[in-house]
C-alpha cells in the first residue's frame, strides 16, 4: 500500500509521515531529501541551477542511499554518491535551491523512477509535493496537508532551533517558504498541488495527532493494519 502525503514546505508532512509510517509498520521514503540531495551535489560542483541537462546528469550519476535503525521506519541518514549529507542538505542554502532543482524536468524524470521502484517494493509512506499527482497517482490514500504561511514558517524556526541548522529569523523564513511556494505551484513540470481525490487536512492550530489519527483510520478503511497505535507527536 502507498500513502501519499503532499503538500507545501512545513506543513508537517515528514512528522506526519513519520508517525503513520510507526503506526502502521509502515517504510518512510523521504522524496524531499533525495532532491535536497541533488540540490547539493549540483552546488558542491558549480552546476547552474538553471541548467537542466547538467542536473540531470548530476541525478543520473549519483546514488542516493539512506541509512536506517532497525525499528525506525524513517531514514537517520542521507548521502549521495558515497558523502554522508544529512546536515548539509537541512541549510537555508538548499531551501533556496531545492526548488529549481526540483523542478528541473530532467532531475524529476531520474528521480520519480528511483522512487517508484522502492515504493512500489512495499508499504510506504511517501511524502512531497507530485506523489498522489505524478509519482504515485494509484495510491490508495492521498492527502494533501496543508497550514497558514505564518505556523508554517514558526515550525520550521522552531526545527532550525533544535537542530543548529538554518535561519531562525522569522522573516526570512516567512519570505523564503512563500518564495518557494510560488515556485513550486507555478512550474511546468510536476507542480504542486492537490490529486483530484486527495483529502484536505489543514494542520493548522491542530494538534498533529489527530492528523495522524485521521490518515490511519483512512488507511485502515483500505485494508491496512494498526501496529501501534499509541505513537503520536504531542505539540501543536
Amino acid at each position: 500500500m502507498i500513502i501519499a502525503i503532499d503538500g507545501p514546505s512545513g506543513a508537517g508532512k515528514s512528522t506526519v509521515a513519520k508517525a503513520v509510517a510507526k503506526k502502521l509498520g509502515f517504510s518512510c521514503l523521504d522524496t524531499g531529501a533525495m532532491y535536497r540531495a541533488i540540490a547539493w551535489q549540483a552546488l558542491a560542483d558549480g552546476v547552474a541551477l538553471d541548467d537542466d541537462a547538467s542536473l540531470g546528469a548530476v541525478a543520473r550519476t549519483h546514488d542516493i542511499a539512506f541509512g536506517h535503525e532497525a525499528g525506525d521506519p524513517a531514514p537517520k541518514r542521507v548521502s549521495i554518491g558515497g558523502t554522508d549529507v544529512t546536515d548539509a542538505i537541512r541549510t537555508a542554502e538548499i531551501d533556496r535551491a531545492v526548488s529549481p532543482v526540483s523542478a528541473a524536468p530532467s532531475v524529476r524524470e531520474a528521480l520519480v523512477e528511483q522512487q517508484r521502484r522502492i515504493g512500489r517494493g512495499g508499504d510506504y509512506v511517501v511524502e512531497g509535493r507530485d506523489i498522489g499527482t505524478v509519482v504515485f497517482p494509484e495510491a490508495e490514500v492521498k492527502v494533501f496537508l496543508t497550514a497558514s504561511d505564518e505556523e508554517r514558517a514558526h515550525r520550521r524556526v522552531r526545527q532550525n532551533v533544535d537542530r543548529g541548522i538554518g535561519s531562525i529569523d522569522f522573516e526570512e523564513v516567512l519570505t523564503d517558504l512563500r518564495r518557494r511556494d510560488d515556485h513550486d505551484s507555478s512550474r511546468a513540470t510536476s507542480p504542486l498541488k492537490p490529486a483530484e481525490d486527495a483529502a484536505h487536512l489543514d494542520s493548522t492550530g491542530s494538534y498533529i495527532e489527530e492528523v495522524i489519527s485521521r490518515i490511519c483510520d483512512m488507511a485502515r478503511a483500505k485494508g491496512a493494519p494498526v501496529a501501534d497505535a499509541s505513537v503520536g507527536e504531542g505539540v501543536r
